[in-house]
């Protein structure tokens, strides 16, 4: 997709007849949808239906193992990011990942927070200061830890745990940040304060959820994609979905028919 002279263009991603294997297991199959830009998408499904391997491909994680392999485009910025050129580190800058169990650094809540920044060379301590609090205030939690920051992040509670990762993520200024089952291990508080966090987000990045939370989908999504058995069977805007579905399937899978 070519960029659009003097506005952003409206997809953060173009999938285009994805197929993903592990190995000669093919578990992605024909996969075309977009990721809209500042909006939530969410990935729902029943378990083993191809939900995280999808996202999974959008930062190119199955890289780390070795036998796996993609077949199509994933377009971002006029480019196939699934070209082996792509520079993966600064793709996983761009597209951070929030993963089901909380995954805070051993270390103090403000190098968790700083990490990243260090690693791109971010040695001037006033602009890590202030790159630290940006980024607790826009994931909720500056209130809660100001006055922790230089204690170990593995005494916060697990909510905000995973509110102190989504921070780290948002430190280096990514496109879009991809949950996966990220609030499923969590309770009931720490969910909320998670969903209206991903709304609040919209506003600066590009969310994309997997849930097998019906509700949760219905809540925070402005898009969802129900996947089958590795295909897509319906994209849609969420209270279409939800709603009006076009396929069968789509309608017996939200109201909890199978799955």
């Amino acid at each position: 997709m070519p960029k659009v002279r003097g506005k952003r263009m409206m997809d953060l991603l173009t999938v285009n007849n994805l197929n993903f294997y592990y190995g000669s297991n093919k578990s992605l199959d024909g996969v075309t949808l977009p990721i809209r830009r500042n909006c939530v998408t969410s990935l729902i499904g029943p378990s083993g239906c191809g939900k995280t391997t999808l996202l999974r491909c959008f930062n190119r994680m199955h890289d780390l193992y070795p036998g796996n392999r993609y077949e199509g485009e994933i377009v971002m910025d006029g480019r196939n990011i699934l070209d082996k050129g792509e520079d993966l580190i600064t793709l996983r800058s761009s597209l951070g990942m929030v993963f089901q169990k909380p995954t805070p650094f051993p270390m103090s809540v403000f190098e968790n927070i700083a990490y990243g920044l260090r690693l791109r060379k971010v040695r001037n301590t006033a602009l890590l200061k202030e790159k630290v609090e940006k980024s607790l205030r826009q994931a909720a939690l500056w209130e809660e830890v100001k006055d922790r920051l230089k204690e170990s992040a593995l005494g916060l509670s697990g909510g905000q745990q995973q509110r102190l990762v989504i921070a780290r993520t948002l430190a280096v200024d990514p496109e879009a940040v991809l949950f996966d089952e990220s609030t499923s291990a969590l309770d009931p508080v720490s969910t909320q304060k998670i969903e209206d966090l991903m709304v609040e987000l919209k506003k600066e990045v590009t969310i994309v959820a997997v849930t097998h939370n019906m509700q949760q989908a219905a809540r925070i999504s402005d898009y969802t994609a129900l996947m089958y058995i590795g295909k897509l069977v319906e994209y849609d805007r969420t209270e279409i979905i939800f709603t009006k579905p076009k396929h069968k399937m789509t309608e017996e899978y939200v109201l909890g028919r199978f799955g």
